[in-house]
């Protein structure tokens, strides 16, 4: 069996594919399987994987289901894969080709360590560009949480986790006509128990596409109120200060506004917080339904 499986959700990225697919196949240890995770395309992905399928070049699994967005792309990956280590790589991005190499080293150092759940690495853009900043080097251990909030380090990071660990925590949730659940909900939950190595090598080579949901945040959450809703409830349960706990009651309560939830405060784990909270809702829910105006 693979060591690790690098796994990419999928939905009418048949364009752009063949970049991961590439990086792949230059990766100086194979000791990985490629998981693709086809999110209901419609259009030549099928036909493109089961050709790379043919080739034999690197070891590849597809799975296809019916859409239901990038959180339920991740929700079919945890489940399926059997590999002692995963880490997703999204469908716009590729591995430099010393990747898997490079993690399977830095696993050799933690992997009799049962307080770490896995490495945290950088992400570079396609000129070798960090995104943001580094880690410092004085930091041996951290919590994804910690990255941003207490060490203030900048930019997108590449997680890789221990399988058996990911399995353990609930699934995201699918809620009926949406597609999108921040996928920081379950790090989140992980942050609670277990640490993360931190490497200042680059796992990711990303390249934010016009398509991609990180360009499009706004809408996602006009469009998605539950899945963001859901997401900051477990924020505001979770904070670990004041400050953190009421940015999100204001995010949580601008999410009811678009759902026309009229419990949400009695549903918040915070109600106080959330009473507080509601002024800036509203105005935040002004402030995306004007930037968002005409698409809805």
């Amino acid at each position: 069996m693979k060591t690790i499986t690098v796994f990419t959700p999928t939905y009418n990225r048949a364009y752009c594919l063949d970049q991961c697919y590439q990086s792949l196949i230059r990766q100086t240890n194979q000791d990985f399987i490629w998981l693709i995770i086809d999110d209901g395309s419609t259009d030549e992905t099928k036909e493109l994987v089961n050709s790379w399928i043919q080739e034999n070049k690197i070891a590849l699994k597809y799975h296809y289901q019916e859409n239901q967005g990038m959180h339920g792309g991740h929700n079919a990956a945890y489940r399926l894969i059997d590999t002692t280590l995963n880490v997703c790589i999204d469908s716009d991005d590729f591995m430099p080709d010393n990747a898997i190499e490079k993690i399977l080293e830095h696993w050799e150092v933690i992997k009799d360590k049962p307080e770490y759940v896995g490495i945290v690495g950088l992400d570079a853009d396609i000129k070798g560009n960090i995104i943001g900043t580094s880690i410092p080097e004085n930091i041996k251990e951290t919590t994804l949480y910690d990255i941003y909030n207490v060490h203030k380090i900048k930019g997108d990071k590449k997680l890789v986790y221990r399988t058996e660990i990911v399995k353990k925590y609930p699934a995201y949730p699918i809620f009926e006509g949406e597609r999108f659940v921040p996928l920081g909900y379950l790090y989140l939950l992980i942050d609670q128990d277990y640490k993360l190595f931190p490497v200042n090598d680059v796992f990711c080579i990303v390249e934010y596409l016009e398509d991609g949901s990180s360009m499009n945040m706004l809408k996602q959450y006009r469009r998605h109120p539950n899945g963001f809703a859901f997401s900051r409830k477990n924020r505001m349960r979770l904070a670990k200060d004041f400050k953190e706990k009421f940015k999100n009651a204001i995010h949580y309560v601008s999410s009811a506004l678009f759902t026309k939830n009229t419990s949400f405060l009695k549903e918040s784990p915070k109600k106080f917080t959330t009473f507080m909270a509601i002024p800036f809702g509203v105005l935040l829910n002004l402030y995306i339904r004007y930037k968002t105006r005409g698409e809805f």
